[in-house]
C-alpha cells in the first residue's frame, strides 16, 4: 500500500477526507441545490489561493511551523517518499487545506490551530493567485455542447469493460498497430495549481470524462475536433478515481459514477453533467475510495480503499481500527444494498507498552477495481496488507463475492502474515509498530480480469507487488492454476495499478522505486506472459535516461524508471507509461518497440496553461477518435516528477495521409 499512499509522515495528498454522515438530496436537472456541486455551462470564478498576502513575519512563522512539523519527511522525500516541498509549493491552497482539515493530513493537521495552519501554507504556496478563467475559453460553442451518447462506451470503468481487459480494437479507438509506430503530439491542455494527473477518463464516442482530482472537475471533452469542454462538472471535495459509464435501469439514462477524497460517491447525468445523488461510503474516518467504481445492473459497486497504514506507526494515534470493503448501492437512490466487509471491526488486543491498548484485526483495504463475472455471479477485488495483528485471512487475498448478496463465495490468499506500517517499515521499533508479522506490503494493487483462454476455459487473473502474476481458476473456489514470478517484489515494487488480457496473452508491467534498501533486486519491466501455461513469451526491461537535461527535469532519473501504471492494449499493440515519463508502444506479439516518447517536457497548450509533464503513472491511456491520449505528471510519491498534462498524439500527418488514399 506504501505505492499509492507515499509514507505516513505526510502522505497528504493521496486522499481520504472526513464524509458528510448523511446521503446529500438528490438533485433535478437544471435545479442543482446549494449544498450540491453542478455543471457549468461557463468557468467558475478565478479560484484565489487566498485574499491576499501576509506580511513577512506570518511568512517567518510559516517556515518555523514547517521546520518543525514538514521538513523531517517532505526535506528528504528520496528516502520518506513524501511529495517534497517543490511539490506542495506547485499546488493550490485549497488542496492544502483540505488535506490538513479533512484529509489523511487530518491528524498532523489537529495540532495546529485556524492561524497557524493558514502561517504554514502561506510559507508553501506564497498565497499565489490560480486562475480558472481558461476553462470559459474552451468550452464548445452552445450549439455543439451536447453529448452524443447514442453508441456504446468504449471505455466505460478502469479496465475498459466489466473484465478488465483493458483492450480497444481498431475499431474503438480508430488506431491500427502500425499508426501507433508514426505518432506524433497533436495537442496538450494544462490544468493550473495541479501537480497529478490520477484518472483516466471514461469515453462515447468523441467524448471523453476526464476527472482532475486537485481542481475537484470532470470535463466532458469533445476530440472530434479542436478539443472543447461539452460542460464541466465541480466538486466541493477533490475527485479520487477515475470514472465509470453506465445505465439507468428502465429509463437508460446514461451516467458516470466516481468517488472523491472523502469517500463519497458521485453518480452524475453523463448528458449534462447535473448531480443525481452523492452518497458517503466510509467505515471510519481512515477510510478512502482508490479503485474506480463499476456500474452493472441496477448497482453501482463501490471498493473501499483505508489509509491507516500511513498513520498507524505514529505513537499518538491509537492503532489500527480500519478495514476494506465493497458498497453495493442502488444506482438510481445510492441506497445501500449491501456492504461486505474484510473482516470484523478491530477490538483491543492487547497492551501496546505505555497503557494505552493496540487494536485488531485492521487492514485488508480493497484498492483495484472490482471485476464482474456475470456467469457466476460474482465479483473479484484484490486486498492489501494487515495494518496490525493478527493478520486476517483476507488479507493479500483475491475475493469472489456474491452480486446479489455480497457473500464471501471464495478467496485466495497468495502471502499471509504481512502486516505492515509504513513509518515501522521506515523506523521499527515503535509503540504500534507489529511484534510479529513480515512486513511486505505486497498487496493485489491490479485490478483483477476475467479471462477466457483459446481452449474457452475461464481464469481469474491478477498481479501482485510481490511481483507474481497469478492464474486461479474460478470453478474450483480459486485454485492456483500457474504463477509467474518477475523477481522479489517490495512496498515500492512488484506489479502495482493494473494488467491487460489480449485473449492470448496477459501484460504484466513491473515497477521498482529505490526504497529503505535501495533498488534491491527488483527489476523493471513489461512481460508477455502465455494465458495458457505462464510462460513468458517476451519481456522489455527500460533502461535508465539522464541525458541532456533530463537529470534536471526528471526526478530520479536513474532509479525511477518502472512500470507502475496499467498498460492499454490498442488493436495488436500494448501502450505503456512510466515512472520517468516516457510513454511506449510495443507490438504486442514480438514486443518490438513501435514508439517512444519523452512526456516529461515543458509545452505550449491549447487553453494557454503553462503545462508540463512527468511520471506517468495509476491508469492513464485511452484511445478514441483516432486519437491516444495519456496524462503526464505524478508528484505525489517523493522521487517521482510531478506534471499538469493530458497529451493527445495522433498518427504523423503522412501517416493520416497514406490512410486516406487507401481508402
Amino acid at each position: 500500500m506504501l505505492r499509492r499512499c507515499a509514507l505516513a509522515c505526510l502522505a497528504a495528498l493521496c486522499g481520504s477526507a472526513a464524509a458528510q454522515a448523511a446521503q446529500a438530496p438528490v438533485a433535478h436537472p437544471g435545479q442543482p441545490s446549494a449544498a450540491q456541486p453542478a455543471a457549468h455551462a461557463a468557468a467558475a470564478p478565478a479560484s484565489a489561493q487566498s485574499p491576499a498576502a501576509h506580511p513577512t513575519s506570518t511568512t517567518s512563522a510559516g517556515r518555523a511551523l514547517y521546520q518543525r512539523t514538514c521538513a523531517s519527511c517532505h526535506d528528504h522525500s528520496e528516502q520518506t517518499r513524501a511529495p517534497p516541498l517543490a511539490t506542495l509549493r506547485s499546488m493550490r491552497y485549497e488542496t492544502l487545506d483540505f488535506a490538513l482539515t479533512e484529509g489523511k493530513m487530518r491528524a498532523q493537521g489537529a495540532g495546529l490551530s485556524a492561524g497557524q495552519r493558514a502561517q504554514l501554507i502561506d510559507f508553501i504556496v506564497a498565497r499565489r493567485q490560480v486562475s480558472d478563467a481558461w476553462i470559459a475559453r474552451m468550452m464548445c460553442p452552445p450549439a455543439n455542447r451536447t453529448v452524443d451518447l447514442n453508441i456504446p462506451a468504449t471505455v466505460s470503468g478502469f479496465g475498459f469493460d466489466l473484465r478488465n481487459h483493458r483492450r480497444l480494437t481498431r475499431a474503438q479507438s480508430g488506431l491500427a498497430t502500425r499508426d501507433l509506430a508514426h505518432l506524433e503530439l497533436a495537442w496538450a491542455l494544462a490544468f493550473p495549481g495541479v501537480t497529478t494527473l490520477r484518472a483516466q477518463p471514461a469515453v462515447v464516442g468523441s467524448t471523453i470524462f476526464l476527472p482532475v482530482w486537485e481542481l475537484g472537475k470532470l470535463f466532458a471533452i469533445d476530440v472530434s475536433g479542436p478539443p472543447c469542454f461539452k460542460w464541466v462538472y465541480s466538486s466541493e471535495v477533490p475527485l479520487r478515481t477515475s470514472a465509470a459509464y453506465g445505465s439507468l435501469p428502465g429509463s437508460g439514462r446514461k451516467v458516470l459514477a466516481f468517488s472523491d477524497a472523502a469517500a463519497q460517491v458521485h453518480l452524475i447525468d453523463a448528458h449534462t453533467g447535473q448531480l443525481l445523488w452523492r452518497r458517503a461510503v466510509r467505515l471510519t474516518a481512515m477510510s478512502n475510495a482508490t479503485g474506480t467504481p463499476v456500474i452493472h445492473g441496477d448497482r453501482v459497486y463501490v471498493p473501499l480503499s483505508a489509509s491507516e497504514v500511513n498513520a498507524g506507526a505514529d505513537p499518538n494515534y491509537e492503532c489500527c481500527k480500519t478495514h476494506g470493503a465493497v458498497f453495493a448501492l442502488d444506482v438510481r437512490t445510492g441506497r445501500k444494498v449491501w456492504v461486505y466487509e474484510t473482516m470484523p471491526d478491530a477490538k483491543p488486543i492487547g497492551d501496546r507498552g505505555d497503557g494505552h491498548p493496540l487494536w485488531g484485526p485492521s487492514g485488508a483495504p480493497i484498492w483495484s477495481s472490482p471485476a464482474i463475472d456475470d456467469r457466476r455471479g460474482l465479483l473479484y477485488v484484490g486486498t492489501g496488507e494487515a495494518t496490525s495483528e493478527p493478520a486476517a485471512e483476507t488479507t493479500d487475498s483475491i475475493l469472489a463475492i456474491d452480486l446479489a448478496t455480497g457473500a464471501l463465495r471464495w478467496r485466495f490468499q497468495a502471502t499471509n502474515d504481512d502486516v505492515f506500517l509504513t513509518g515501522c517499515w521506515l523506523k521499527p521499533g515503535g509503540l504500534n509498530c507489529p511484534r510479529h508479522g513480515r512486513e511486505l506490503d505486497v498487496d493485489f494493487g491490479a485490478s483483477a480480469v476475467v479471462a477466457r483462454r483459446p481452449d474457452g476455459r475461464d481464469v481469474i487473473l491478477a498481479g501482485q507487488k510481490s511481483s507474481t502474476l497469478w492464474a486461479l481458476d474460478p470453478e474450483a473456489g480459486g485454485k492456483v492454476l500457474w504463477s509467474r514470478s518477475f523477481g522479489p517484489g517490495s512496498p515500492l515494487g512488484g506489479i502495482h495499478w493494473g494488467i491487460a488480457f489480449d485473449g492470448k496473452r496477459v501484460f504484466a508491467p513491473v515497477s521498482v522505486l529505490a526504497g529503505r534498501d535501495g533498488l534491491g533486486a527488483q527489476r523493471a519491466g513489461l512481460h508477455a506472459v502465455d494465458v495458457m501455461t505462464g510462460a513468458v513469451q517476451w519481456s522489455y526491461f527500460p533502461q535508465p535516461d539522464c541525458s541532456g537535461n533530463r537529470a534536471k527535469r526528471v526526478r530520479g532519473c536513474a532509479t525511477s524508471i518502472g512500470l507502475s501504471g496499467a498498460p492499454t492494449l490498442i488493436d495488436g499493440a500494448v501502450v505503456t507509461g512510466s515512472l520517468d515519463g516516457y510513454l511506449r508502444a510495443f507490438d504486442a506479439q514480438t514486443g518490438e518497440l513501435l514508439f517512444q516518447f519523452d512526456t516529461a517536457r515543458v509545452y505550449r497548450t491549447l487553453n494557454g496553461v503553462p503545462g508540463s509533464g512527468g511520471s506517468i503513472d495509476n491508469a492513464s491511456i485511452v484511445a478514441a477518435h483516432g486519437l491516444l491520449f495519456v496524462n503526464s505528471g505524478y508528484g505525489l510519491i517523493g522521487g517521482q516528477t510531478p506534471g499538469n498534462v493530458f497529451l493527445a498524439f495522433r498518427p504523423h500527418r503522412s501517416r493520416r495521409a497514406s490512410r486516406v488514399q487507401s481508402l
